[in-house]
């Protein structure tokens, strides 16, 4: 059971989009795929040994009670009775604290995560003592919701013994008065004391479920949330794979309008419209907080938009299948990622079939082939996890290898050289024009150097486009474009075109 449902919710987070990530939340995904789905299986595990023959022990007492005694049976129904509602008790002031107990176990995974991931931020800022307390009151808010509950659901068991004794009593006594009155045989009342225990014996069994049912029903809810959640971005049920490309793809924006929050919420990309050519350069530039980054998360259908459409070849991204849309796509993020294992194992992770030879031509485009070598272990060398053990730049360089091994006819690279020096941006710009000339490159970049050699270059301001042209085109044209350039190179500078040397 917990195989199953870890490989439902896997499969079913594997196809979310950003947006519906961004719902849950990483932290309670994570929850939802450890902490949840073990309190469902620990459930089903007691359901199996206890719950499953607690009936059959109770229903075959009630049959024994009935044919010893059926004028003491009033006491057994009075004693089930109590025991429902000491449990009913229990669920009622125990089933709000249950939902909001794996609420704050996700805030104590998200304070976690942000804290061992932003390690570097919170010592640079000398932190600690905030992020403590900030730890410590997540945890003392949860803790404080553990007391009641398990302080309330430790009454149960004392409750239920005393069920148990007082019908003992009962019993006794008033099997006491039938037995002097000659209407129960001394041996009946002693069976009937037994029968009536191995009932509520059997009821006893369900009232332990109580401890642990309650929040295993939050938790499967949680879980069924996750796995019922439809995804926002889905295959068209008509959506055909076309015939793969010769060389580069025809990458067009028609007047596509986006906003992260969907209807009703204020746009990130307004009108914006251009087309990327196969076999050239599309450069996009604009200040922090244009849409950049956006317009490469639309083309490669991480959301889709809200206005307009972005077509590939002359069809809808909608009206492809998500598999050979990416397929068709290399995509580096502007942070870049790398899982653990091996160098070699991290640029072939787009193209596993990528011999040495290919993985050592693309860490030569992308500049990496240098630190590479300079390893004992060379392409063996083990990265850790996130790429740690490596360095920024370093990092950017094996991303773009691992989106060069592919057999992609588009390349989108989300502000991908920001982390190397303008000798090593130049060197990479030449090798991708060298050894990729078909391919279609889209470049999003916050550095003129790196875009003013750019076949075309699109202007973003507050997700508008407001120019498009070559470098000289936009310099004489596009005053933002201008603006952005003279606070980056020099009159001279720009008017030679050379800023990258």
């Amino acid at each position: 059971i917990g195989r199953d449902l870890r490989r439902r919710l896997f499969s079913q987070v594997v196809s979310f989009s950003e947006r519906e990530i961004g719902t849950f939340s990483a932290a309670s995904l994570i929850t939802r795929g450890t902490n949840d789905v073990q309190l469902v299986q620990n459930v089903s595990i007691m359901l199996m040994r206890m719950v499953l023959y607690a009936p059959i022990l109770a229903l075959g007492g009630i049959v024994m009670v009935m044919a010893t005694s059926a004028e003491l049976g009033w006491i057994v129904v009075v004693a089930v009775v109590v025991v429902f509602a000491v449990i009913g008790t229990l669920f009622a002031l125990t089933m709000p604290r249950f939902k909001t107990m794996q609420k704050l176990v996700d805030k104590v995974n998200l304070v976690s995560r942000e804290m061992l991931t932003g390690m570097p931020v919170v010592r640079a800022f000398g932190r600690e003592a905030f992020e403590q307390r900030r730890f410590d009151e997540a945890s003392a808010r949860l803790m404080r919701t553990q007391l009641f509950t398990n302080r309330a659901m430790a009454f149960m068991m004392p409750a239920m013994m005393l069920v148990m004794n007082l019908t003992s009593v009962a019993i006794v006594w008033f099997g006491g008065l039938e037995v002097g009155q000659g209407g129960l045989q001394t041996g009946d009342l002693i069976a009937f004391i037994t029968y009536s225990m191995v009932i509520i014996m059997g009821f006893l069994m369900l009232g332990m479920m109580a401890v642990m049912l309650p929040r295993a029903n939050v938790a499967a809810e949680r879980v069924d949330a996750v796995i019922a959640c439809e995804p926002s971005v889905r295959d068209a049920p008509d959506a055909t794979p076309p015939a793969p490309p010769a060389w580069g793809v025809r990458i067009e924006f028609e007047d596509v309008s986006f906003g992260y929050g969907g209807d009703g919420c204020e746009n990130v990309l307004e009108g914006v419209s251009f087309v990327a050519e196969p076999g050239k350069t599309l450069a996009i530039i604009g200040a922090t907080g244009a849409g950049k980054s956006t317009v490469l998360k639309l083309i490669e259908r991480f959301y889709d938009v809200d206005e307009g459409s972005v077509t590939i070849d002359g069809v809808d991204v909608r009206d492809l299948p998500q598999a050979r849309l990416r397929a068709l796509l290399a995509y580096v993020p502007q942070k870049s990622f790398l899982f653990s294992g091996t160098i070699a194992s991290n640029v072939a992770y787009g193209n596993e079939g990528a011999d040495e030879g290919r993985i050592r031509d693309v860490l030569r485009i992308a500049q990496a082939d240098a630190f590479v070598r300079e390893k004992a272990e060379g392409l063996r060398f083990e990265i850790a996890q996130g790429g740690t053990n490596v360095s920024g730049g370093q990092r950017q360089r094996l991303a773009i290898a691992r989106a060069l091994a592919t057999d992609a006819r588009a390349l989108l690279l989300d502000d991908s050289f920001s982390s190397l020096d303008y000798r090593t941006d130049a060197a990479l710009r030449r090798g991708l024009d060298e050894a990729f000339p078909a391919v279609t490159r889209i470049v999003v970049a916050q550095r003129i150097a790196t875009v003013m050699d750019a076949d075309r270059i699109v202007v973003l301001e507050e997700g508008r486009v407001v120019g498009t042209g070559t470098h000289r085109e936009l310099l004489r044209e596009c005053a933002p474009y201008r603006e952005i350039a003279l606070s980056q190179l020099s009159e001279a500078e720009l008017a030679r075109g050379d800023g990258a040397a």
